[in-house]
């Protein structure tokens, strides 16, 4: 059997998804998380042999899971089944040590093979997004990213600094620093961009 550990915060797909993946012989879902800190308590007290999760999840996201199972070289794969089809999202994942990356609109029965295929110590990665993911590297570092992240979210400097544990002149290079990179005018339009690209 393929133990399986879900993690989707919308009710309505974690339960689609569920239910899919029950009607396979030789799978079995061992848990279900609606946040990212939830699925890493049940990883962890779990064990499963995947973890399918989305990307964008209160807590932890999706990637933030893997870059912890890949720095702890936990023996779980992961597989992120997400609706951004977008080349940064999947460079991300593929450098956190994700071996697959499904979209959600692609048919009901890829999912179980690809989770088969993983299982089996290769990788289920659409082939088009993977060409896309190498086409334009992400010019962002993680720190840059966390601020610019914090920063869309409407938060203003001072905030940042408390919740990264930085000071406010730090927070500020960084966020002038993201928006030199990428070539626009404020942190709003540079927000939206690394958004649209698939680097936040």
């Amino acid at each position: 059997m393929i133990r399986v550990l879900l993690a989707e915060d919308q009710a309505m797909v974690r339960g689609a998804l569920s239910a899919l993946l029950d009607l396979e012989p030789d799978i079995e879902i061992v848990g279900q998380a609606a946040d990212g800190e939830d699925a890493w308590r049940q990883l962890q007290r779990l064990q499963p042999d995947l973890l399918v999760t989305d990307i964008e999840m209160p807590g932890l996201t999706g990637l933030e899971l893997a870059q912890r199972i890949q720095r702890l070289a936990l023996p779980v794969r992961v597989v992120i089944v997400t609706t951004f089809a977008r080349g940064g999202f999947l460079r991300r994942a593929l450098e956190a040590g994700v071996a697959g990356y499904l979209l959600k609109d692609a048919p009901a029965d890829q999912l179980a093979a690809a989770l088969r295929r993983v299982r089996d110590g290769a990788r289920a990665i659409d082939p088009a997004l993977a060409v896309e993911a190498w086409s334009e590297p992400d010019p962002l570092n993680d720190r840059e990213r966390q601020v610019l992240r914090l920063a869309g979210e409407g938060r203003s400097a001072a905030e940042i600094a408390r919740s990264l544990s930085l000071s406010q002149g730090t927070v500020r290079n960084y966020l002038s620093e993201a928006i030199g990179k990428l070539g626009v005018g404020n942190r709003i339009e540079a927000y939206r961009m690394a958004r649209q690209k698939g680097w936040l």
